[in-house]
């Protein structure tokens, strides 16, 4: 449905380089990757919102470089909404048929099917000042579907709502693209919210795509330290390896397998390390001593940082467990983890 041909944007400060993307038809495809990292330029460039120094954006295997917006077969959907302020919800979500020819039987249709489908009936006299954000996230969905697109593109479409609706909206989305014949292109910078949604992703960081795959592939197998972190790995070191040896430090690390090069990056997530008062069992291949530096409270978890000599790690206890085994600053434990919980890349 989507394909991106070794695309460049240019700013005065910024260039997106290298893009090469394949999204299928029917996909919920994410972008995902920090603020700041292009994720936004690449959603524009393909709805022909900015101009591209060079490469090529086919849309249902039809060239769109050089089209306006309208003729590409797209509908998108800020962060922000972009509703207008002085039309009601019934007139902005018809906005989009002023620049689209639709047979007016056919457009009644799709609006009557709208309106149940993002449950907007009982709302369509309202003003955008009078909705709450998840209704404002709903009408801009439905403006954006209504001109029957080939591809929605969504910027963001979560950010701004608050934690409590956040969840909900994932769920109306998911539904939302269940229903209808249209390809999704997210962004976002939540990797839940990937994990929730997508059947793809593509992780983006400085203007360049890092690494594609599918959300599992992402989340258990991150081939650079950058994707690795950014997934919640947190335990991210440079290593130089010996065959079945990773020297860490001065702690030499067994592996799962031999590696052939001499130097590279491990990661550890950190709900894979173990942590014990006494010193575990064998079963454990990696073992060290380190003292508790710090105790952060997440809310469901305890984020645990072991200092051992010149490293940090981060690890992750239940309270249950924290209060069981008396965890606080300053005091002696064991880390631990087996050769399987370290990826290497």
């Amino acid at each position: 449905m989507i394909n991106i041909e070794n695309l460049r944007v240019e700013f005065p400060k910024f260039c997106l380089q290298d893009i090469n993307l394949s999204i299928s038809r029917g996909e919920f495809f994410v972008i995902l990757g920090p603020n700041g990292t292009g994720k936004t330029v690449l959603l524009e460039a393909i709805a022909g919102l900015i101009p591209i120094k060079r490469g090529r954006i086919f849309i249902g295997g039809i060239e769109v470089t050089h089209l306006p917006p309208e003729k590409r077969g797209i509908g998108i959907v800020y962060q922000d909404y972009a509703l207008f302020p002085h039309l009601t919800v019934l007139e902005n979500v018809k906005y989009g048929l002023h620049f689209h020819e639709i047979e007016k039987t056919e457009a009644k249709k799709r609006l009557n099917h709208l309106l149940d489908q993002l449950n907007l009936r009982s709302i369509t006299k309202r003003l955008p000042t009078n909705l709450s954000g998840g209704e404002l996230q709903r009408v801009a969905l439905a403006r954006a579907l209504m001109v029957k697109p080939s591809v929605l593109l969504l910027d963001e479409p979560l950010s701004a709502l608050d934690s409590n609706f956040r969840g909900e909206m994932q769920l109306e989305l998911k539904r939302l693209h269940q229903n209808i014949n249209t390809t999704f292109l997210m962004v976002t910078h939540d990797f839940s919210e990937a994990f929730s949604l997508a059947t793809r992703v593509a992780v983006i960081n400085q203007g360049r795509i890092e690494q594609v795959g599918k959300v599992t592939d992402i989340f258990q197998k991150p081939n650079s330290p950058f994707v690795a972190e950014f997934v919640g790995m947190k335990n991210v070191f440079k290593v130089k390896f010996n065959g079945t040896k990773a020297l860490l430090s001065d702690w030499e690390l067994e592996l799962a397998r031999c590696v052939r090069k001499s130097q590279g990056y491990i990661a550890i997530r950190p709900e894979d390390i173990a942590i014990s008062k006494e010193k575990p069992s064998s079963s454990m291949q990696n073992s060290t001593r380190g003292i508790v530096s710090k105790v952060l409270n997440q809310g469901f978890y305890y984020e645990i940082h072991i200092r051992t000599k010149k490293i940090t790690f981060k690890a992750l206890m239940t309270k249950m467990a924290l209060f069981e085994l008396g965890i606080t600053k300053g005091v002696p434990i064991y880390l631990s983890f087996k050769t399987s919980a370290i990826h290497i890349f």
